[in-house]
């Protein structure tokens, strides 16, 4: 009886200890994940020895990948595959973003907001083609409320006008 009662206490201890750990990091907000694991960024923030590429070069790249229609986050992955930076930041002192708003080519949405209108209309135009695909209305509910959530951020934080609205009539123009 007592091995079994410490037994449980053990495990109730365990599943404390687990809970605080993830209290730290927010949750997803349609899905019970929390996303524990990622990458980390190395320690030194300086730039590698051996990466030859100047900051004059990188600028020059995102300003011509920008103008070629990609978005800060590929660009940042060309750069990463193709030429060999990790982290834009520790080279050029700056993020790919603010780079691209020092040269007048940064988006007008902001990247995550402009994904998610795309899912949505996406979501759309499969309902229109699949009038009993109620899971798929469901799902285009949950992204919608998400984007109403991140425009209601963004109108605070002053990246949208305090008058932009999402339409669903008028999303796929956003995007297109």
């Amino acid at each position: 009886q007592s091995a079994k009662a410490s037994c449980s206490f053990a495990r109730a201890d365990a599943r404390t200890v687990r809970f605080v750990a993830n209290s730290a990091t927010m949750g997803r907000m349609h899905t019970p994940g929390k996303g524990m694991s990622g990458s980390a960024l190395p320690y030194k923030r300086s730039a590698p020895s051996w990466l030859k590429i100047t900051s004059a070069e990188i600028n020059d790249i995102i300003a011509k990948l920008a103008k070629k229609g990609m978005t800060p986050s590929q660009i940042g992955v060309l750069l990463r595959d193709n030429h060999g930076v990790a982290q834009v930041a520790s080279v050029t002192n700056s993020k790919i973003l603010r780079i691209l708003k020092g040269q007048g080519l940064a988006p007008t949405l902001p990247e995550d907001l402009y994904c998610l209108i795309k899912k949505a209309v996406s979501v759309r135009k499969h309902m229109e083609r699949n009038r009993k695909d109620m899971d798929s209305k469901f799902r285009l509910i949950l992204i919608e409320s998400r984007i109403h959530r991140l425009a209601r951020y963004y109108k605070l934080a002053k990246k949208l006008a305090p008058n932009w609205k999402y339409d669903s009539a008028t999303a796929s123009t956003l995007v297109a």
